[in-house]
């Protein structure tokens, strides 16, 4: 695939003021971006945190959230003490008490939870996150064995339209997506946004080996497109340092962009 410099998008352009006297009397944060018309073409249900995973490189580096945390939460020791409090305030509560241990790897309270209450392995949150999802974006292996070996739905998808393969691509977690992929996961899932987990690996930096087992399988289709009309090497062409490991699903498309037998 040939590689062409990207043009800097028109909605990032700082106009400048040919006065300078002008200029310095002003206040920085007056400047607007120019704003196409393009972008109110965007269709209604458009999920704008979903532009946000392939679009971050266009967030300018070294601005910061308003938002506190409360300090005493961040600097308390996360050891076996606290999170056996913190089961004990869910205990009688195992719906979150299981999405509680499935996302921090607490393997033998997932274990006693689903043999009392197997019914609860495709329990969601607020968000419809599973615990297989939670179990996945966070790269909990032996999680995720013990919640498909007791039923988890490898295609559940999330209020977006995320399932946990997607979760695993988006955090780099290259043995649960390999795992998810045995069983059954669909490589070519797409959300709300029509985001694929190829999408979400080609919008990581240092996503060398997620990239490499999404792209070296014989199903994948790299021509994809998201809600905005990018494919995944597009997108991984200015991210990533790795674009040029989608040569290798070559072997695998014809030029048609059917599956080679």
């Amino acid at each position: 695939m040939s590689i062409t410099k990207q043009e800097e998008p028109e909605m990032f352009r700082i106009t400048e003021s040919q006065d300078e006297s002008q200029t310095s009397s002003q206040d920085s944060s007056e400047v607007i971006p120019n704003v196409p018309d393009k972008l109110t073409d965007f269709p209604e249900d458009f999920n704008q945190l979903e532009l946000l995973e392939t679009h971050r490189h266009l967030i300018p580096i070294g601005t910061q959230s308003l938002w506190t945390p409360d300090s005493e939460e961040e600097e308390e020791e996360k050891n076996e003490e606290w999170f056996l409090s913190q089961e004990a305030k869910l205990k009688d509560n195992p719906k979150e008490l299981l999405l509680f241990a499935a996302e921090n790897n607490r393997l033998s309270t997932v274990q006693r939870i689903l043999s009392c209450h197997p019914d609860l392995v495709n329990t969601v949150d607020d968000d419809h996150y599973t615990p297989l999802h939670r179990a996945s974006y966070n790269g909990h292996l032996p999680i995720v064995r013990e919640l498909i070996a007791g039923g988890a739905d490898v295609h559940a998808v999330t209020m977006d339209g995320w399932t946990p393969l997607h979760s695993a691509c988006k955090w780099n977690n290259t043995p649960v997506a390999s795992f998810l992929l045995q069983h059954g996961a669909d490589i070519n899932a797409q959300t709300k946004g029509l985001l694929t987990p190829l999408h979400l690996a080609s919008g990581n930096r240092g996503s060398r080996q997620i990239l490499e087992l999404l792209l070296m399988n014989r199903y994948i289709k790299p021509d994809l497109k998201n809600k905005v009309g990018e494919t995944a090497f597009e997108i991984a062409r200015r991210t990533d340092m790795y674009y040029y490991l989608f040569e290798i699903c070559d072997y695998w498309i014809k030029p048609s962009g059917d599956i080679t037998a």
